[in-house]
């Protein structure tokens, strides 16, 4: 499942992945990638990848965990708002 947030000022559109199988973590993870993005007004395809078989194919070896543009940024712990919008200042 995809989600899009598009409205942006910025120019390109961030790919991010949360990777986890579905957790409350995981859950938790989700919520702070939609708010920092919200929070940045940052145009993002935002997935949510369930399936484990998947996860050690990505690199992921503790979840959750969060891709963007198909680099791990975060794994093992769910991030903060404020440490997501540092991340995806730093990457835009």
């Amino acid at each position: 499942m995809g989600f899009s947030v598009t409205s942006s000022s910025w120019g390109e559109i961030m790919r991010i992945q949360i990777v986890g199988p579905g957790c409350p973590r995981c859950e938790a993870t989700e919520r702070n990638v939609f708010n920092a993005c919200a929070e940045l007004n940052l145009a993002a395809d935002i997935s949510h990848l369930y399936d484990i078989k998947q996860f050690a194919a990505l690199g992921v070896r503790m979840t959750p965990a969060v891709i963007v543009d198909g680099k791990i940024v975060v794994s093992g712990k769910i991030p903060a708002v404020a440490e997501l919008k540092a991340l995806f200042s730093r990457l835009k």
